[in-house]
């Protein structure tokens, strides 16, 4: 018995003395905004990397769990709640923070322009120097169309869920996380588009779309366009992302 107690104090011993990383969660917020994929970020008015822009994220609290860190910090750094996250990815390269040795577990969400509009956050587009599914970092530009400098591997992060937005466009209803409730077949293209950095043929998106039957005619039409206004869609069965 007391053998047994001498082993779990040693144990109990090893794991107080073991190193631990800090754990870190960091959230990319997509949408499609004037025809270009956009990502929510915030300028960094602290050291390290002081003046970079930054995903909103941070460190876990002791108490949290995962998903709860990411919700908090959408909502402390971007102003948003409610939001569904998915998991993306664990970067752990132990280089990867001056700080010291810090795990971050990155998340994604999407969300329509109108909504994406109302963050707190900075709305920056991004230029993907990569096709398909080539991964990699990507460029994320200012308003006058300059790249800025991202915070630690931050390019490589957004860049992992461009691919993996990418990857789910054609076999699952992804990109109706993009739109409102009620959308044309137009703005269904230019979300396509935007997202897979081509150029669509109108006639035969449209034929695949509406094929697909995840469709269906809402009976209204655009409103307040100088256009002919287009028939409105909604999606028949909203996913998850």
């Amino acid at each position: 018995m007391r053998r047994a107690y001498n082993l779990i104090c040693v144990a109990h011993k090893r794991f107080q003395d073991y190193p631990k990383p800090s754990v870190a969660v960091d959230v990319v917020c997509l949408t499609v905004d004037e025809g270009r994929l956009s990502v929510l970020l915030y300028e960094r008015t602290i050291a390290p990397q002081k003046g970079t822009f930054a995903l909103p994220g941070g460190f876990v609290q002791i108490d949290e769990s995962l998903e709860d860190a990411a919700a908090r910090l959408l909502r402390d750094k971007a102003g948003l709640t409610k939001v569904f996250l998915e998991q993306l990815f664990t970067f752990g390269d132990p280089r990867r923070d001056p700080r010291g040795r810090v795990i971050t577990v990155a998340y994604f969400a999407l969300l329509d322009a109108a909504r994406f509009g109302r963050a707190t956050a900075k709305k920056l587009h991004l230029r993907v120097p990569w096709k398909g599914k080539t991964g990699g970092p990507v460029d994320v530009l200012n308003a006058g169309g300059n790249k800025v400098e991202l915070m630690l591997d931050h390019a490589d992060i957004i860049g992992l869920a461009v691919t993996r937005l990418r990857g789910k466009l054609d076999y699952t209803p992804v990109g109706f996380q993009l739109l409102p409730e009620q959308f044309t077949l137009r703005q269904l293209q230019d979300v396509h588009e935007a997202v897979s950095g081509e150029a669509l043929n109108k006639d035969s998106f449209r034929r695949r779309m509406l094929a697909a039957e995840q469709l269906e005619a809402t009976g209204s039409h655009e409103r307040d366009v100088l256009h002919r206004p287009a028939e409105l869609y909604r999606f028949v069965r909203r996913s998850a992302v």
